[in-house]
């Protein structure tokens, strides 16, 4: 009678262990990779327009209230920041070729 508990016991082990094993969550998948190019297409399509918007508006305030000069150089400054943007995004975008041209 004893021998047929223990094994009654160690069955209702066995079975507990082996659906633990069939139930187990399979492993998660591996991670995906960024999309770089949704980021920079959100960057250019949404954020720049709004922050050169905002650039305009305050320009024009400062203009409305005679203050020409300094909308002159702020907007100097404004363009040659644009441009030091451009490059750094042609040469993200161009970088690659370039490196492969020069060490060739």
């Amino acid at each position: 009678m004893m021998l047929m508990e223990i094994g009654q016991a160690m069955w209702g082990d066995a079975a507990r262990a082996v659906d633990a094993i069939a139930l187990a969550p399979s492993p998660a998948p591996a991670p995906k990779e960024i999309n770089t190019d949704g980021i920079l297409s959100f960057f250019a399509t949404k954020i720049v327009p709004i922050l050169l918007a905002a650039l305009g508006v305050i320009f024009i305030g400062r203009a409305s209230k005679g203050e020409v000069s300094r909308v002159l150089t702020s907007s100097a400054i404004a363009i040659i920041g644009l441009a030091f943007v451009a490059g750094a995004a042609s040469l993200f975008f161009f970088g690659g070729s370039l490196i492969d041209l020069l060490f060739k």
